[in-house]
């Protein structure tokens, strides 16, 4: 909350109306202090030079600043390395997601020591791809199922959705590519 812009007074009044627990303001700025280096190292920390699969997106939020209700955006970045564990490679904050941000995050990556993303699933945002694949070429860049899924539904009656989404599941969660496909064919039909 500190680091996107709340202050300790706002921090300490959001603590005891979440939890009815109080916490001066003083006692979070000694927090604050201690853990701060901490972050830090953990942001700056060296990645691994190849990352499988990378999956990125920002997510949106309302924070109180200054007696103001803003957005902010959180850009998370998460990655399979070459044994398949989950890595969170980074947490970026910004006002609104952009791919010229996006390029800033890219560039922290590469500076990290990442030299390859092999995939990179990514939402539809104007210049995204295109950031990628100025800091890394040979990645090969996929539309994130979740966001087509949920841009597909702006072509279906709100009345539909419901019924749409649930046979829409049974082709992603077909066994086999054959039944994946006899599902969308009957969606399609539909």
């Amino acid at each position: 909350m500190y680091g996107i812009g709340m202050s300790l007074r706002d921090i300490s009044k959001h603590i005891e109306e979440l939890y009815d627990v109080q916490v001066s303001h003083d006692t979070l700025s000694k927090i604050t202090d201690r853990i701060l280096p901490v972050i830090k190292e953990w942001q700056n920390r060296p990645l691994e030079e190849v990352y499988p699969i990378v999956w990125m997106d920002a997510i949106h939020y309302k924070v109180r600043e200054n007696g103001e209700v803003k957005s902010r955006a959180v850009y998370n970045i998460l990655g399979i390395n070459k044994e398949g564990r989950k890595d969170l490679l980074g947490l970026y904050v910004s006002e609104n997601e952009g791919a010229k941000f996006w390029l800033t995050v890219l560039t922290n990556l590469k500076i990290r020591g990442v030299k390859d993303i092999l995939i990179a699933c990514i939402d539809g945002l104007k210049g995204f791809e295109e950031a990628i694949l100025s800091m890394f070429p040979e990645t090969e860049v996929q539309s994130c199922v979740i966001h087509q899924i949920r841009n597909s539904l702006k072509y279906v009656a709100t009345k539909d959705q419901k019924e749409f989404m649930a046979e829409l599941k049974l082709v992603y969660k077909a066994e086999t590519k054959d039944l994946a496909e006899l599902h969308l064919e009957k969606l399609a039909d539909k």
